[in-house]
């Protein structure tokens, strides 16, 4: 494969990037190939050396996604982070995967658990309302009591979404790490 192959092929890998990112890299790529060429080295023993163009855009769509996720930890950027991260690899999909579901699952009943306890009063009035015989001031403050404990529990869910997805974030820098083959100088 020659140069222009090797930059095509990995332009068109590159295609999920934005055109800054993707001019960027694919500028240090041809710069590579230029030292290359000036130490005397053909494009196809450079194209070799620097393996598959396919190979080398997973792992910069990953590096790229994983930068964006730890500028901003939204939703859609975590999403697009484990999607990059999967892609690296068949393994990944069981090793990624696994622990992102699970992590969901907790998160979900976790607010789910806060937000009945929250509006658990308003379910108690509306049922009140409904059937007026069914009133007991023991059942209002034990609502009162589950309001009050959603709110905690709410509170307590803020802060470790926020810690788990900072984690989980660290979970998948440690995994590209281990997929690239970089854990000698972990």
């Amino acid at each position: 494969m020659n140069k222009g192959q090797f930059i095509e092929k990995l332009n068109d890998a590159l295609k999920r990037l934005p055109s800054s990112e993707r001019e960027d890299i694919i500028n240090d790529f041809e710069e590579h190939f230029e030292i290359g060429l000036s130490e005397g080295k053909t494009e196809q023993e450079i194209a070799a050396s620097l393996g598959s163009p396919q190979q080398i855009a997973k792992e910069m769509i990953v590096t790229y996604r994983l930068e964006q996720v730890e500028e901003t930890a939204s939703t859609g950027n975590i999403f697009r982070a484990v999607w990059a991260v999967i892609g690296l690899g068949f393994f990944n999909l069981v090793i990624v995967l696994g622990p992102f579901i699970a992590l969901l699952g907790i998160l979900f009943s976790g607010w789910v658990i806060g937000v009945t306890f929250l509006l658990n009063p308003v379910l108690y009035l509306l049922n009140v309302v409904i059937y007026p015989e069914v009133f007991e001031l023991y059942g209002l403050f034990f609502t009162i009591a589950l309001c009050g404990l959603g709110i905690f529990v709410i509170i307590g869910m803020y802060y470790v979404t926020r810690w788990l997805f900072k984690g989980f974030i660290r979970y998948l820098n440690f995994n590209v790490r281990m997929v690239k083959g970089g854990m000698k100088d972990a």
